[in-house]
């Protein structure tokens, strides 16, 4: 007698959402001059050490396929940026709001020259931003308003593919703010260094730090 039992119906199962990855990048090392100081809106140029950090990080980018490469227009991320474009078939997309954050009244001058001229303390500064009171600099609201629709672009232009995003320190802060959503002064604990590599993947459900300040120029073996 034939079986009467129906077989069995498994609907497919669904495939996981593609993840999408941002690399985002801090540029090398600058001219002494400008170490240790308030650079921000100051076009500089990187040290010589900068250089070879940047020739380091060109030799780890190499194995890494990108999609697309964003990039600051500033003279410090544009020749960090030179040893890794011979390697990447990407044409690099400039986008000026990716500049670094203005920092008004403060700009060129050290740590100790702030607190003696304007009575804060060096660990203060990102609360300073936040508060707006920098004078004449970016307040967070401003800076946001500038750096959000670059990161949005790189988003909607790269959904579940690989971007890199060759920047500054600040500029990388204010992204780690807008994709983990933490105020501007929470990523005051994360270290951002010269020629830092991090690594965010974006989940359907989450964001998540995949690799966090990452420098080959130190942390890889020669």
């Amino acid at each position: 007698m034939a079986s009467t039992k129906r077989p069995r119906f498994h609907p497919p199962k669904s495939k996981p959402a593609p993840v999408t990855r941002l690399l985002l990048i801090r540029h090398a090392e600058v001219e002494p001059r400008y170490q240790g100081v308030f650079g921000g809106k100051i076009d500089m140029n990187l040290s010589e050490r900068g250089h070879e950090q940047a020739k380091v990080l060109a030799k780890f980018l190499r194995g890494k396929e990108f999609n697309a490469i964003y990039a600051s227009p500033m003279k410090r991320v544009q020749q960090t940026f030179a040893p890794s474009a011979r390697h990447h078939r990407v044409k690099q997309v400039i986008l000026p709001g990716l500049r670094e954050i203005d920092f008004g009244d403060w700009t060129g001058f050290g740590w100790d020259a702030v607190r003696e001229k304007f009575g804060i303390e060096p660990y203060e500064w990102l609360d300073k931003i936040e508060l707006g009171v920098v004078p004449n600099g970016e307040s967070t609201v401003h800076f946001r308003k500038r750096v959000e629709p670059c990161l949005r672009r790189v988003i909607r232009e790269n959904k579940g593919k690989t971007a890199a995003i060759f920047c500054h320190g600040g500029v990388i802060r204010m992204l780690l703010a807008i994709l983990l959503d933490l105020p501007l002064p929470k990523t005051g604990s994360f270290d951002v260094e010269y020629t830092s590599v991090t690594q965010v993947a974006l989940h359907p459900h989450m964001n998540e730090i995949e690799l966090l300040n990452f420098t080959p120029w130190r942390d890889l073996p020669l």
